[in-house]
């Protein structure tokens, strides 16, 4: 029996990545006990329920958990985004967010703090509706988050060639959540003098990320900076579709989450045109987290192959590809 993995295959075309994402595991023979759970847009509209408590607790029980994509155009925002995927992200304290980019120049690993910051949903309303509103959103940042944060990116740096590390904020603006994160970096860069840093401001990381991609080995931000970066990243490392990420509890505690960025895609859910790469590198992730590396550098090498030769075609046949390159 191997390690048992929660399969939640979610909207749109997230059931079509995820089944070529299991095929390629099989395929390898790396034995999974996977079980499903309907969660996402459909079982919301059909129930009401979005991520019940029994289910989350559940879920606790698993070594790992597989997304494919949430989201449905009939749900309004927010209520999966905020009710499944932060609610999972909280629950379990998935506190970082890990996406490697390789391709366009970047051959990168962004570190993003996945449980603070703006998205932990301090603010509200007054006088909702009325010409008088106002709206308030705080960004929480917690000492003990961002350490914890930080020292992970930097014990990754360590196992990578460069060695370098990028804290990516705005300091000069966000004076008060910016020196935290910065006294906390450098703290934590002094008990590593083996790993080289530097720091760039938000809006000129953009920059750099599009101009010089070469600059960045390990980047660690914030929340919603990261958000933002790792988009950008995915688009100039060859698309969305190619994105990859790990929600990760370190000290394993609990599942951690491995799922594609790309979204649900309902426009093209069904037709046989979505891209599994990205379902499929974040299969990888998660082989290599449940402690399975070569079968992980098998299916990552696989898909730096397809990807080089330019392969094209269905959703099924680019996992074909990648299977006959395994």
């Amino acid at each position: 029996m191997g390690h048992r993995v929660a399969i939640i295959e979610g909207d749109g075309i997230g059931p079509e990545v995820i089944a070529q994402g299991l095929r390629v595991v099989e395929a390898l023979g790396v034995p999974l006990e996977t079980i499903g759970f309907d969660l996402g847009g459909r079982r919301y509209l059909a129930t009401g329920e979005v991520l019940p408590d029994e289910v989350l607790e559940q879920l606790r029980a698993y070594d790992a958990i597989y997304l494919g994509a949430i989201g449905t155009p009939e749900v309004p925002p927010g209520v999966l985004e905020r009710g499944l995927l932060l609610k999972l992200r909280f629950g379990l304290d998935l506190y970082v967010n890990l996406r490697p980019f390789r391709g366009g120049g970047l051959d990168c690993v962004v570190i993003r703090e996945n449980t603070e910051g703006t998205y932990a949903g301090e603010g509200g309303f007054l006088r909702k509706g009325t010409p008088f509103e106002i709206a308030t959103q705080g960004s929480v940042n917690t000492r003990m988050g961002v350490e914890r944060c930080v020292r992970f990116a930097f014990e990754l740096a360590r196992s990578r060639e460069r060695r370098h590390v990028t804290l990516v904020h705005k300091t000069n603006v966000l004076t008060f959540a910016g020196d935290l994160w910065q006294r906390t970096f450098d703290e934590v860069a002094a008990e590593h003098p083996d790993v080289a840093t530097g720091y760039d401001h938000i809006d000129a990381a953009c920059i750099h990320m599009v101009e010089r991609p070469g600059r960045y080995d390990v980047v660690v931000t914030d929340n919603l900076f990261g958000d933002i970066l790792t988009d950008l990243a995915g688009a100039v490392a060859g698309g969305i579709g190619l994105a990859a990420s790990a929600n990760l509890n370190p000290a394993r505690s609990g599942p951690s989450l491995f799922e594609p960025v790309h979204g649900s895609a309902p426009d093209i859910a069904g037709t046989g045109r979505a891209n599994p790469l990205a379902a499929i590198s974040s299969a990888a992730l998660l082989l290599d987290w449940i402690g399975a590396p070569g079968a992980a550098t098998k299916i990552t090498s696989a898909v730096a192959a397809v990807v080089a030769a330019g392969v094209t075609g269905s959703t099924e046949e680019v996992a074909d590809a990648v299977i006959e390159r395994l």
